[in-house]
């Protein structure tokens, strides 16, 4: 059954069954997102420890390209650990059967942005207007 705008408006919260289909799709990228960070994280380690060339030859534009790489590996890092605790903090809105409303409306995000975006929040509608109101 297709879910409308009116049905959408007039539930105040998605199903128990409907919030299983959504633990499964969080706890398989919450797996995902745990083996990225942790690989990154692993880089990140392996770049500090290196040590390998400690003579005083400079080489400029290879050290500068590492340095990027470190920089950057540190900060997938850094995202991926914010994406892992949104993750998180979604299922903990499960537990509570507040996942899926916008914090923003207070009416049910779609099924389809939330299959997309599992860890969000808010609506799309609630979204464009933080940013509108934030380039204000």
């Amino acid at each position: 059954m297709a879910e409308t705008e009116d049905t959408r408006n007039t539930k105040t919260r998605y199903s128990d069954e409907e919030l299983a289909e959504f633990r499964e799709i969080i706890e398989k990228k919450l797996e995902k997102a745990r083996k990225n960070l942790e690989l990154l994280n692993e880089a990140v380690a392996n770049s500090a420890d290196d040590v390998s060339d400690t003579s005083p030859t400079f080489k400029l534009l290879e050290d500068s390209g590492e340095v990027r790489s470190k920089e950057e590996n540190a900060r997938q890092a850094v995202r991926q650990q914010k994406f892992v605790k949104d993750l998180e903090a979604a299922l903990v809105r499960i537990e509570n059967k507040t996942y899926g409303i916008c914090r923003v409306t207070g009416k049910l995000i779609p099924k389809e942005r939330l299959r997309i975006v599992p860890h969000t929040t808010m609506s799309v509608e609630a979204k464009l207007q933080q940013k509108k109101t934030n380039r204000n």
